[in-house]
């Protein structure tokens, strides 16, 4: 009995499918070609060549010709539109495109074809008269999921559906493992990430989905270009792990015997360059943070930090409400977008409220009193031994306002005791010209006025480590970048934007291992 295993994705015997591809691979090599393909030069993207709808033209007997109708409209009878219009003949553009092939139907001396690239898809009308018996002998060694070429002539069918009408196909890449079965596809989501090229190339939505991650991020540099930042490279490798509260993860450097950590955070190298000079700079990079998994949080993530010297808390607001309003324009979406089963209203400006008075407002608590908060916090579970007290009122506020936040809104005026790195209020030194930016319950921006008065620095940075264990980050005093203070950093807005986050809510995507192309997994399992 021959060795057959069905597939628990797919629900199909795959070492068969697979044979059969394998003897396909030889058949195409017999009749003299080369199954990995080779270079296509001038050929069209799919998405330009369903443009060119008005080169496709209707003329009948008497030399009139007729404006084709639009095809997208629902339940259009195109047979009856030429019946009406007499008897005539179809014309169209020549035109060469390639693709894979995503479905198949055989009639016998006819194979019709979808294929797909990055910019869309279209049918394929390949009839074993038009394409001759020698290229008739190619097209039956096609499988679903091979890469291929065609000339031909780009019309419509009698059923409206816009089609090239193959002259020439040809064999781009034999594909040896089957696609996922019609209907039934990749839906195990660790599957998907797993095999993301699969998941891109089956799944509807998911390159689409990846492309409009491009255009946010081109135009998130665009906006900062557009106001006069300055786009800089910094390192991933830190002596010291600062910038952020988070666990880093630790590498060695075998030549200087050094201990080195994947750095966290973007911000201290940013305001090292606006000492020297820089006076709008920005970094779109990679951190890392040895923590956990979980929708809104990936071990390695994509942040963007920039840094406008002369500016303050306020004009991060004004920078992040345009940079959100360009991408959304970029990435096609309008002002409300969907979210789940509700939406999102991005109209600017998005509201801006104090953190006290939100916390009062959904706890009930007394923000000024200490009592009030620890009281509440020990109520709901908290443990308020040895802390702070705007700690516990920040852990009170993450546990019961956070989630509640649906936004956008400027979450602003935290307490000064847990933001080291940013500048009080003239008038109130107790709280820091601080925001957060919240969407959906998640943050998506966090910007202060920053700190720039040394001695200040270095006492909070002090006050900050005391108690601190050495694994934890921050748990080593930055000296030079104190020392870069003490030679003059000018007053300065500062801006951190989670682009993984932002993507998710612009993509309606309500994971952030669904926009990341490859995000952290298990070791596969080999059984």
């Amino acid at each position: 009995m021959a060795d057959t295993s069905i597939d628990e994705t797919t629900g199909v015997d795959e070492e068969g499918f697979r044979r059969a591809r394998r003897e396909k691979l030889e058949r195409i090599k017999d009749l003299g070609y080369d199954p990995w393909g080779h270079r296509f030069d001038d050929r069209l993207l799919i998405g330009d060549i369903r443009a060119r709808i008005d080169e496709v033209k209707y003329t009948l007997e008497d030399g009139t010709t007729c404006e084709l109708p639009d095809f997208d409209t629902p339940e259009f009878d195109f047979r009856a539109w030429k019946s009406e219009r007499g008897k005539g003949e179809l014309t169209g553009p020549t035109v060469r495109a390639a693709g894979r092939v995503l479905l198949q139907r055989d009639t016998g001396k006819l194979q019709f074809l979808n294929i797909s690239d990055w910019t869309g898809n279209i049918q394929l009308f390949v009839g074993k008269k038009q394409v001759g018996e020698e290229n008739w002998e190619l097209v039956k060694c096609i499988d679903l999921g091979d890469l291929v070429g065609v000339d031909g002539r780009f019309g419509v069918t009698n059923t409206g559906e816009l089609t090239i009408f193959a002259e020439k196909i040809y064999v781009l890449c034999k594909t040896l493992d089957p696609p996922p079965a019609k209907h039934i596809g990749m839906t195990d989501p660790e599957l998907r990430q797993r095999l993301r090229y699969v998941d891109m190339a089956y799944n509807d939505g998911v390159l689409e989905r990846f492309m409009n991650r491009t255009k946010i991020v081109k135009s998130i540099r665009q906006t900062l270009d557009d106001h006069g930042f300055c786009e800089i490279e910094g390192p991933t490798l830190h002596s010291i792990a600062g910038g952020a509260a988070a666990r880093p993860f630790i590498t060695h450097h075998n030549a200087l015997d050094l201990e080195l950590y994947m750095r966290i955070a973007l911000e201290l190298h940013l305001k090292r360059l606006m000492v020297g000079g820089m006076e709008r700079v920005y970094e779109l990079g990679r951190v890392y943070r040895n923590e956990g998994i979980s929708p809104k949080h990936n071990p390695e993530f994509t942040m963007l930090e920039c840094y406008q010297a002369y500016g303050d808390y306020q004009s991060m607001m004004d920078l992040t409400e345009a940079i959100i309003s360009n991408a959304l324009q970029a990435s096609g979406a309008g002002t409300v977008i969907p979210w789940g089963d509700t939406q999102i209203d991005f109209s600017t400006p998005f509201a801006r409220k104090p953190y006290n008075e939100l916390l009062a407002e959904h706890t009930g608590v007394d923000p000024a009193s200490e009592q009030s908060v620890k009281s509440y916090a020990e109520s709901i579970g908290l443990d308020v031994d040895s802390k702070h007290p705007d700690v516990i009122k920040n852990e009170v506020f993450e546990a019961k306002v956070e989630d509640e936040l649906v936004g956008p809104v400027f979450v602003i005026d935290y307490p000064a005791s847990i933001c080291p790195l940013t500048k009080r209020k003239a008038d109130n030194p107790e709280i820091a010209e601080r925001f957060e930016l919240f969407v959906q319950g998640m943050e998506l921006a966090n910007a202060y006025t920053e700190l720039n008065d040394p001695d200040l620095q270095e006492q909070l940075f002090r006050t900050q480590l005391e108690g601190m264990a050495e694994e934890d980050s921050m748990a080593k005093m930055d000296h030079d970048f104190v020392r870069a203070l003490r030679n003059g950093m000018p007053p300065a807005g500062g801006l951190g934007v989670g682009i993984d986050r932002l993507v998710m809510l612009m993509t309606s995507s309500q994971s952030i291992r669904d926009v990341i192309l490859f995000p952290l997994l298990r070791p596969e399992s080999n059984n």
